[in-house]
């Protein structure tokens, strides 16, 4: 294997992680490919090699958080097989959580679905999809849970985890998952 093969894995991380970090902590239109060349120590050309456009970068940025979110839930989920309620309450336990972490500045999807109105655009696509997928998850638990109506909690409970992820921690005293908890027992109430 050449130099060159065994470098460009390492490149394309470091330029990848240079923006996710940037683009996570100001945005993606107040983030140039300059600042990224910069900051990342790697040549123009080599940004342009791995990503052909700052759209194609910001989709794989988009792309990497949303990797890493639907393995913590696959995580949690998986240490909750027989629960379906459990495993919501430890779900929104971790998203509450995630919340109150240092340096949150909201949910990368939603800041994109903000930034971008074009349905075209790459990012935005990835963002569209992954609430979806948060909404098929949701109805899954519901289900799972026997509620009267699967379809309407998927749709409550998506929209308060998005206000949760947008809010931060100014939502309540208690923290984040305390508020998210206490509003899924009066959504589930309601729909037993």
């Amino acid at each position: 294997m050449s130099t060159h093969s065994q470098q460009a894995p390492d490149v394309r991380e470091r330029i990848l992680r240079t923006a996710s970090e940037l683009f996570y902590r100001e945005g993606t239109r107040a983030v140039g490919v300059d600042l990224v060349v910069a900051q990342s120590g790697v040549a123009k050309t080599s940004l342009y090699r791995h990503f052909p456009t700052k759209d194609d970068l910001i989709r794989e940025f988009l792309l990497r958080e949303d990797e890493d979110f639907w393995r913590k839930w696959d995580e949690v989920s998986a240490a909750h097989p027989r629960s379906a309620e459990q495993e919501l309450f430890a779900q929104l336990q971790w998203l509450g959580d995630r919340i109150a972490r240092p340096g949150y500045r909201g949910c990368p999807q939603i800041n994109i679905a903000a930034e971008y109105s074009d349905d075209n655009h790459p990012a935005r696509k990835v963002a569209v999809a992954h609430k979806a997928e948060m909404r098929a998850r949701l109805k899954r638990l519901a289900k799972a849970m026997e509620l009267k109506d699967p379809e309407t909690f998927s749709l409550a409970m998506g929209v308060i985890v998005d206000g949760a992820l947008s809010s931060g921690t100014a939502l309540h005293h208690k923290g984040p998952a305390r508020f998210l908890q206490s509003l899924a027992r009066t959504l589930i109430a309601a729909q037993r």
